[in-house]
C-alpha cells in the first residue's frame, strides 16, 4: 500500500501526457450537445472519486450531477430515460456487474457513456462509447490509493476539457510535482492521536467532502476504526450529540470557499473538548498535519489525500495491523 502510495505523483504524470485530444473530443461533444442530465456510476474508493467529479461539474458548470443507485437497472429493470443523458463510470478494476450493466443500458438507449477505468481490457472499459484509461499502472494492494488519485485527476481533466479551461489545465500539468511535495508532509502526529482510537468522525465540506469520505474508508478498512465522514454543515447536526471530551476528528480544510468555516468548526470542536487534527495550509492557526498546495486550488484535495495514505499505512502498523492484508476484503468486489 506505501509504495503505491507513494508511486501517485508518476502514475499522474504519466495519465496527463496520455489522451490528451480524447479528453478534448469529448469536451467538445458536451459543449456542442450539453447533456440534460448526468449520472455517475461507482462503488466505494470509486464513488469517492466520482462525488469529486460531480462536485467540480456542478460547481464550475451548474449542471446537477446525481450518483447513480445501480439496482435501479441491475435488479429493478427501471426504464431510465436515456435522451440526453451522459453517465460516468469510475473503477479500478471494471470488473463489477453492476457498473458494467447500467452502462450497456445506457449506451444502448443512446446516451453519452464515459468509463474512467485502470484496465481497459475489461467489461466495464469495453461497454463504454467513451474510455479513459487511468494510466496508473498495477495495483496490487487491496486499499485503493494510486488509483483513486488518478480518478480525482481524471475526472478534474474532464471539466477542464469541457470548460476548455487553460488555468485548471495548467493547474493539473504541475500536479504531479504539487504531490511529490505532499508525500513529504508531516503527519506522524495523527499516528499518535489515533493509535488507540475505536471510533473518529473525518470532516470536510465542497471539494474537500470526496478526499474525507475516502479517509473515512481507509481508516475502516486498514486500521478497523469505525470512522465516519461528514460534510462540516451536517456534522452540527445530528452527530454533534456524539462529540464530548476527547472524541477524535480529522478535519480537511484545504483552500477554497470552504475552509472558513472549516477553521471555525475547529475552535468550536476544540472548546467542547473535542481531540481536533486540524489538515490545513502550513502556518493556518492550529493546523497539525500540513496540506501541499496546488497550483489550482480545486486541486488542493487531491494533494490533501496523498499526504493522508502514508500516515494511515503507518497507523495500521502502530496497531499492530498489516494495511496491505485487510481482513475479510479482495481487490476486486463484483456487486450486482
Amino acid at each position: 500500500m506505501l509504495h503505491e502510495a507513494l508511486e501517485a505523483p508518476g502514475a499522474v504524470a504519466r495519465q496527463l501526457v496520455e489522451d490528451t485530444s480524447r479528453y478534448a473530443e469529448l469536451g467538445a461533444l458536451l459543449r456542442r450537445q450539453p447533456a440534460q442530465s448526468l449520472l455517475t456510476i461507482a462503488r466505494g474508493s470509486s464513488d469517492h472519486a466520482a462525488h469529486f467529479a460531480a462536485y467540480l461539474i456542478m460547481a464550475r458548470l451548474g449542471r446537477l450531477v446525481t450518483s447513480m443507485p445501480m439496482s435501479l437497472v441491475t435488479l429493478y429493470q427501471s426504464r431510465i430515460q436515456c435522451a440526453g443523458l451522459a453517465s460516468l463510470a469510475f473503477s479500478q478494476s471494471g470488473q463489477s456487474p453492476d457498473l458494467v450493466g447500467p452502462t450497456q443500458y445506457f449506451r444502448e438507449g443512446g446516451a453519452i457513456t464515459c468509463a474512467f477505468v485502470n484496465d481497459t481490457a475489461s467489461p466495464l472499459a469495453r461497454a463504454a462509447e467513451w474510455t479513459f484509461p487511468l494510466h496508473a499502472g498495477e495495483e496490487a494492494s487491496v486499499a485503493a490509493t494510486k488509483s483513486f488519485i488518478a480518478q480525482l485527476v481524471a475526472g478534474a481533466r474532464l471539466v477542464a476539457a469541457w470548460q476548455h479551461d487553460e488555468v485548471l489545465e495548467r493547474g493539473l500539468h504541475h500536479l504531479p510535482e504539487a504531490l511529490r511535495e505532499a508525500t513529504q508532509q508531516d503527519w506522524s502526529p495523527a499516528v499518535g492521536v489515533l493509535r488507540d482510537a475505536d471510533r473518529l468522525f473525518v470532516v470536510g465540506r465542497g471539494l474537500g467532502l470526496p478526499v474525507a469520505l475516502e479517509a473515512a474508508l481507509k481508516f475502516k478498512e486498514t486500521c478497523g476504526i469505525q470512522a465516519e465522514a461528514f460534510s462540516g454543515a451536517e456534522i452540527q447536526h445530528g452527530p454533534m450529540a456524539l462529540i464530548d471530551e476527547g472524541y477524535p476528528l480529522l478535519l480537511f480544510a484545504p483552500r477554497g470557499p470552504a475552509q472558513g468555516g472549516l477553521l471555525e468548526l475547529a475552535d468550536a470542536m476544540r472548546e467542547r473538548g473535542a481531540r481536533v487534527l486540524l489538515a490545513a495550509p502550513a502556518g493556518t492557526p492550529g493546523c497539525d498535519l500540513p496540506l501541499a498546495g496546488a497550483a489550482a486550488v480545486e486541486l488542493d484535495p487531491i494533494c490533501a489525500i496523498q499526504s493522508f495514505y502514508p500516515m494511515v499505512e503507518a497507523l495500521a502498523r502502530a496497531r499492530g495491523l498489516d494495511p496491505d492484508r485487510p481482513r475479510h476484503l479482495r481487490k476486486v468486489t463484483r456487486t450486482h
